[in-house]
């Protein structure tokens, strides 16, 4: 009896690891990689909705704005969330890469901070500026600072305007370049600072309450899923941009931006 209760057991065992492994060879993984704020948040909240498609959905972090389109364009990964067409349309340029966008899920708001001023007319004359130094975001910031009437660009400048695109700068700003995910950082050490608002939210920095220029709703800056070119109608990326335009994260971003910080797009 003893014996033939062993070998049942070992016969259930079996199924038991084959009926695992099954649903392991069925599952399809998705990697993703992101931001931490508000994109890794957003996706961690339709990691169960894919997998009840069988897409096993894995948010992998990163920081910067350059790690996460290298490892997409090497495969390490299957898509990003984090960046605005621009800036991946200049990031293609800038380095051969063939990187497409699969859908718009949300615009963040770009603003101008200070620690030291509380309105726009209390800038100092020869105030130190610091702005994001990639191409776009860049471009993005001067012409946010341009809206608000603090410096003029050249009219060729267009989205990748530079500081030596500026024609006219009443108040003889002085632009300090640093890197997007510094802003914040550095922001106690200059007179104002123009920050994305993935890196100003963590910040505990809200762009209708604390900015001085904020920019507008119909801003073309869309965050999107970005994948490799000949990937944008994959079905498990399919259904991560349903899943990430879904009511489920309309409600997130109402409850947790009720300021504006985060504007959804669909």
């Amino acid at each position: 009896m003893k014996k033939h209760m062993r070998i049942l057991c070992a016969v259930f065992a079996a199924a038991v690891l084959f009926a695992s492994c099954a649903k392991q060879k069925d599952e399809k993984v998705l990697k993703v990689g992101a931001t931490p704020e508000p994109h890794a948040e957003m996706l961690k909240l339709v990691v169960e909705d894919l997998a009840s498609q069988g897409i096993k959905l894995e948010v992998i972090e990163f920081t910067d704005y350059v790690t996460p389109n290298d490892a997409l364009e090497s495969g390490q990964i299957d898509a990003n969330f984090f960046q605005h067409l621009p800036y991946m349309e200049s990031f293609n340029k800038e380095k051969g890469y063939r990187l497409a966008n699969a859908g718009g899920i949300h615009i963040e708001p770009i603003a101008l901070y200070s620690k030291k001023v509380k309105a726009l007319s209390d800038l100092p004359s020869g105030a130190v500026i610091a702005i994001p130094n990639d191409p776009t975001n860049e471009g993005r910031a001067l012409l946010l600072l341009q809206s608000a009437g603090l410096i003029k660009l050249n009219a060729s400048a267009g989205i990748t305007a530079t500081p030596q695109d500026i024609s006219e700068n009443a108040k003889k700003l002085k632009f300090r370049e640093i890197e997007a995910a510094s802003l914040p950082r550095v922001l106690q050490d200059v007179d104002a600072a123009v920050i994305n608002g993935n890196y100003a939210i963590p910040a505990g920095l809200r762009a209708s309450k604390d900015g001085l220029v904020v920019e507008g709703a119909d801003s073309p800056y869309v965050n999107i899923i970005s994948v490799k070119a000949g990937n944008e109608k994959d079905a498990r990326i399919s259904a991560l941009v349903k899943a990430l335009c879904s009511k489920k994260i309309a409600d997130f971003i109402e409850k947790r931006y009720p300021n504006g910080e985060v504007v959804k797009v669909f």
